[in-house]
């Protein structure tokens, strides 16, 4: 079947009888073998939205083993009580995924929600796609998973998946790249059973077909693979190389307080850290620990000194332990907080 389709290469979609053939495959192995995630047992679209954009650059595992997914969902159960949280207490609730802009933009799609839809989240691909923060993806997705609309939903997975089923040797990471993806995706997508389409395509990227290790023999889509050599693909621009990065810290506590910086860069704005101090303005004082962590390309190594007298300077404010318990800070500062001071 895949020699009789080779053909066809990028400029031609599967014929309207091989699609249905391969749409039939995919959504009986899935039926049989997908994984019950929480998200896919409910229409909701709150909730489906939560799970896409705590998933958005978070493992699954850690999602929900973790308890991310159901612990936010008990904070804030619907569009109307996380839109009335204050930003402070959206990001103390995310803390631990990391990518902060995803908590922002899911209180503004809330507020969103409540201030034009009446809290009632639109089902109208185009009205989604307006929602603060939402990408193309995402809409797809929500729209797909929650109302079963018949529009694709390309993620990571999907993508790899698309470009190894037509043997695609361009760039997937590029606009004609994804451009082309899109194509195929929208080509292929049932006019019913939308939902369980992009699930299972998705699945298979997860399980059968993954980045570093393939089991073909068992895929439900080898019948319509053009793919040869499917660990070469798909092709994308190589990872920038991990840089270094020292940062030096002051651990200051006086009558049973901490001193705080509050952050102002895009990355993590409005949560609390650690006051940053020049490496040359810590001499003489004793390195209390070293917490190393990771951060897209870089690799922080934290280094933590005792201050014995400090004073506040500007976005920095002293806080009793138990303000600090509920205050939005990032992990790595949390854990040495707790290593030191048992927060």
């Amino acid at each position: 079947m895949a020699q009789q389709l080779k053909a066809l290469k990028c400029e031609d979609p599967l014929p309207l009888n091989q699609s249905e053939r391969l749409n039939s495959a995919l959504i009986s192995w899935f039926e049989e073998f997908g994984k019950n995630y929480p998200w896919r047992s409910t229409n909701d679209p709150y909730e489906i939205l939560v799970s896409e954009m705590m998933l958005q650059q978070t493992q699954v595992s850690t999602v929900l083993e973790r308890g991310y997914y159901r612990k936010w969902l008990e904070r804030f159960p619907d569009f109307k009580a996380l839109s009335s949280a204050a930003e402070e207490e959206v990001l103390r609730a995310w803390e631990g995924l990391g990518y902060y802009s995803r908590a922002r933009n899911l209180h503004k799609i809330a507020i969103a929600v409540m201030k034009d839809f009446e809290g009632v989240f639109p089902s109208d691909l185009s009205l989604i796609e307006g929602l603060p923060g939402i990408g193309q993806y995402t809409a797809g997705a929500v729209a797909s998973f929650a109302f079963n609309a018949a529009v694709p939903a390309v993620d990571a997975n999907i993508a790899r998946v698309l470009a190894r089923l037509f043997e695609f040797t361009e760039r997937i990471d590029t606009s004609g790249g994804q451009k082309q993806l899109w194509k195929w995706a929208s080509g292929l997508v049932p006019q019913s059973g939308a939902r369980s389409w992009n699930s299972a395509l998705m699945e298979l990227g997860q399980t059968l077909c993954k980045a570093k290790s393939v089991q073909c023999q068992e895929c439900p889509a080898v019948s319509w693979c053009l793919s040869e050599n499917p660990l070469e693909l798909p092709v994308k621009k190589s990872r920038p190389e991990i840089t270094e990065i020292q940062e030096y810290v002051v651990f200051a506590f006086e009558g049973k307080r901490v001193l705080l910086e509050k952050e102002t860069g895009r990355r993590r704005k409005g949560m609390w850290k650690l006051p940053e101090r020049a490496a040359e303005s810590l001499s003489g004082l004793n390195l209390l620990t070293v917490q190393k962590y990771g951060i897209t390309r870089y690799r922080v190594t934290m280094n933590v000194y005792e201050a014995k007298k400090e004073s506040a300077l500007e976005n920095e404010q002293w806080f009793s332990i138990e303000e600090v318990e509920n205050l939005p800070m990032p992990s790595p500062y949390r854990r040495v907080l707790q290593k030191i001071i048992k927060v």
